[in-house]
């Protein structure tokens, strides 16, 4: 008997049609009873459908790499039989979609990176599904993981290791982001006008910047930058406009600066540490002659009120407190901090072991005079969940107020942001010979990484001008018409670059992973299998050499560059944990498919994968 067009000899499954007449029976519902309509729409939400999705990331002005990841990931997802569209944005709506709202079915993007391993805790830890920022914005829920991410943060030495090696190996199991590389940034500077670029391993970073010297007194730098949201928004607490933390490292000072893999005593000048316990106490003594960019004196009830503000901007105003999601991951192991007179800060932490306890050091110091009126409840354009919000996390504060050696200066929407020098940061006061605050003989020596920033930025102004392209940036560097690229430019520029006389290339690893982020709250990311079976699709290897031109390394675990990666997890040549079922960047479409029909997944005549 040959087929019929209602039934498949081979599968001897009912086809879509026949399924249909069979729940219109069972219905009691006939094609002539006058209810076609009413039963296509009831039949249409039983019937299984193939799976679609969005894949939402940057358009390809903003970021040419992330689009071309989603572009390669969207085309593998149709090869399977999944329907993928890629939708382009603009960063802001972007990262408020992912950050704030979590409305997305999977991205592609860049997280800023992770100096410390207890940044996953935040970043993948139940407790904070429902908050916003980089705070578990997958809705990934594991209670072993939060076992795991608790248990680290207390932990140290070969202990913690072991506990980071198996934290590592969950999150390559379940997947709830897939890290796809580590990207070298290739930045562009001319030599003729400043020297000193190779002074810091970071051009565009703020001790990239201290580093620069000037070889011609006044002179502007002239710095091109790909990002315009620094020209409409300096608030250093809102997520969606930062995707640059070296703007607002110019204009804020924190009381410790990562050096050398280690938070050193910045805006501090010691802080001693009073218990060994497991509940770690500190005290902070700041330095003397600390000023705001307003003029007013930085003091110890500052610090005090910015972990209590970052821990709530609301101040207890509103019935449930409002963190700064930005700096939720440093603050939430602060317990108290309080001022014990106007150099000294008392701060208490939760469990925590003292490298953990350390990064809170980091987070910006705010004044308090300027952000203790921004608590009040506020409301957010186009944010779209249920949770309150303050005017200190949508404020755009374009004439910050901070205490960094960079005052702001003025701006132009999408165009420029000009900085001017701020000459009464302490930096400006050492002394360039001695390493002493302003030349005292009977003062100590600052410490060495200290010194060699001493006198401040060499420089009196700094101009970032808005470009569309890293091509229209190197053009401008090449002409003089720029001193260097603050945002890297594409490895298509490298050759103009090299080539061209009184300009040299910087090429740094970026810890800054591209990633596959995915909606773990629902279908068909709420299955984990499909959750790897789609990270399978991702060839790294071939994306670094295709999208990156080799600029970028492959990964298979977001602590890659970490000393703490697990070794299972370094990358070998293929990823060690979900390798890609093909060659090359072609994919073996039947062992592709095999996976997600392991996963319970199954396919019409036609190909299309269907949802369960």
């Amino acid at each position: 008997m040959s087929p019929t067009k209602e039934t498949d000899r081979h599968t001897a499954e009912p086809t879509p049609k026949t399924r249909r007449r069979e729940l219109l029976a069972a219905l009691g519902i006939t094609l002539g009873s006058g209810c076609i309509e009413e039963a296509r729409s009831l039949v249409s939400r039983d019937s299984p459908s193939q799976i679609s999705f969005s894949i939402k990331t940057l358009p390809a002005d903003a970021n040419p790499r992330a689009i071309r990841i989603a572009q390669f990931l969207a085309r593998q997802l149709r090869t399977v039989g999944i329907a993928a569209e890629v939708v382009p944005m603009g960063r802001v709506e972007l990262w408020r979609d992912v950050l704030l709202n979590q409305s997305f079915d999977c991205y592609v993007g860049q997280h800023p990176g992770i100096d410390d391993p207890d940044e996953l805790r935040t970043l993948l830890h139940s407790r904070f599904d429902a908050e916003t920022g980089w705070q578990n914005p997958f809705g990934y829920a594991n209670l072993r993981v939060d076992d795991l991410l608790t248990a680290q943060r207390k932990q140290s030495g070969k202990k913690r290791t072991k506990t980071l090696r198996k934290l590592q190996r969950a999150i390559a199991r379940d997947q709830p982001f897939s890290v796809v590389a580590f990207p070298d940034e290739i930045r562009a500077t001319r030599t003729d006008s400043f020297g000193g670029w190779a002074g810091y391993e970071t051009v565009h970073s703020l001790f990239g910047y201290l580093s620069v010297r000037a070889k011609a007194d006044g002179e502007p730098l002239r710095m091109t930058i790909q990002d315009s949201a620094p020209t409409v928004n300096l608030n250093p607490l809102a997520v969606e406009f930062r995707s640059d933390e070296t703007v607002l490292d110019l204009l804020y000072d924190s009381l410790g600066r990562r050096i050398d893999g280690e938070v050193r005593p910045w805006l501090a000048r010691s802080w001693e540490w009073l218990s060994a316990t497991d509940t770690p106490t500190v005290t902070v003594h700041l330095r003397d002659e600390l000023w705001w960019h307003d003029g007013k004196p930085l003091t110890a009830e500052d610090v005090a009120f910015t972990y209590k503000f970052l821990g709530d901007t609301s101040l207890g105003s509103l019935e449930s407190p409002v963190p700064a999601p930005r700096f939720r991951d440093s603050v939430s192991v602060v317990k108290s901090a309080r001022a014990i007179d106007d150099r000294t800060v008392r701060i208490e932490f939760e469990r925590a072991n003292r490298d953990v306890a350390t990064k809170a050091f980091s987070t910006p110091v705010l004044p308090k005079h300027i952000w203790k009126s921004k608590h009040g409840q506020a409301e957010i354009a186009g944010f779209g969940g249920d949770s309150t919000t303050t005017e200190a996390l949508v404020w755009s504060n374009m004439e910050a107020v901070g205490s960094g050696p960079l005052q702001f200066s003025d701006a132009k929407s999408k165009t420029w942001l000009t900085f001017k020098r701020f000459d009464h940061h302490f930096l400006r006061h050492l002394d360039t010979g001695t390493g002493k605050l302003d030349a005292n003989a009977d003062s100590t020596p600052e410490p060495e990484y200290l010194q060699q920033y001493a006198g401040g930025p060499a420089f009196e102004e700094l101009q970032f001008h808005v470009v569309p392209s890293g091509g229209a940036a190197a053009k401008l560097v090449l002409s003089d018409e720029a001193d260097g690229t603050a945002t890297g430019v594409t490895a298509s520029q490298v050759r103009n670059i090299g080539r061209s006389e009184n300009v040299q290339l910087h090429v740094d690893t970026s810890p800054a992973m591209y990633h596959v982020g995915f909606n773990v709250r629902k279908a068909p990311f709420s299955n984990v299998r499909f959750r790897r079976a789609v990270a399978r699709l991702l060839d790294k290897s071939y994306i670094v050499d295709d999208v990156f031109s080799q600029y970028a390394e492959p990964a298979a675990s977001p602590l890659a560059q970490h000393d703490s990666c697990a070794s299972e997890l370094r990358w070998n040549g293929t990823d060690p944990e979900l390798p890609f079922p093909g060659e090359g960047g072609t994919l073996d479409v039947e062992k592709a498919k095999q996976a997600f029909r392991d996963a319970g997944y199954r396919y019409t005549n036609g190909g299309d994968l269907l949802q369960r």
